[in-house]
């Protein structure tokens, strides 16, 4: 068990001391997701202040089975305990030309679909609407809670996955966090069959011949179906 595995089994055990020195060691981090929250109408350290007791929050409740970083781990629960704050204060207010530029985005995507017969990916919508992509996605995202890790993204005849079970332990970053975020965007809009081939293949690590027999399509079905999803989620990744 490392250092901070440790620190957090001694915290949950009730030592004062370890708590605080876990707080004091992930300062840098609570700060970086602060810095996220200027111009909300909010004095940063008092974000701060409740972006520590959402850390505490997480020396709690983290499980010490679960093999992901506690970093990994603590940065939404840290993010959705500064929106609730946030919220219940009236202080996230979506910009009328934010709520526009979400509908429109709406509306262009549905045209591209129409056209090219395929997901738009947002550097295409935003070619569009002639804005920046950084623009945009803010525009969607604006107002949406953070995604908790612990979302079932498979559920088949044995245990749950969750989100959280597939980060990839060797990169802690909030790029790799997002990326995986998406990713589960991207698989819940799949068609049941797509869904369940691609969990099988990918987070089950079954062979195509082995999908094949389990769920009663030919591997060429299989393989067809699996390159066809690959495809349209390496577009959308673009």
């Amino acid at each position: 068990m490392d250092r901070t595995l440790e620190l957090i089994k001694l915290a949950q055990e009730g030592s004062k001391e370890a708590s605080e020195t876990i707080v004091k060691e992930n300062v840098g981090l609570v700060w970086s997701l602060v810095k996220r929250f200027t111009g909300r109408g909010c004095e940063l350290e008092d974000l701060f202040q409740i972006g520590t007791i959402g850390l505490i929050k997480c020396i709690n409740k983290f499980d010490l089975n679960y093999d992901v970083k506690f970093s990994t781990y603590a940065v939404p629960m840290i993010l959705g305990e500064i929106k609730r704050f946030l919220r219940d204060d009236g202080m996230i207010k979506v910009s009328r030309p934010l709520k526009e530029m979400a509908i429109k985005a709406k509306y262009v995507k549905e045209e591209l679909i129409q056209k090219n017969g395929k997901e738009p990916t947002p550097k295409e919508i935003a070619e569009q609407l002639n804005v920046e992509v950084e623009e945009l996605l803010m525009a969607i995202d604006a107002g949406r809670d953070v995604e908790s890790l612990y979302s079932t993204i498979y559920q088949g005849d044995g245990s749950p996955i969750h989100l959280i079970d597939k980060i990839d332990q060797d990169d802690g970053t909030d790029g790799n966090m997002v990326d995986i975020i998406a990713l589960k965007d991207m698989i819940d809009k799949l068609k049941p069959k797509e869904r369940q081939i691609i969990m099988l293949r990918y987070f089950q690590e079954k062979t195509q011949t082995e999908i094949a027999k389990e769920i009663g399509v030919s591997q060429v079905q299989v393989s067809r179906i699996e390159k066809k999803v690959l495809q349209s989620m390496r577009q959308n990744f673009g």
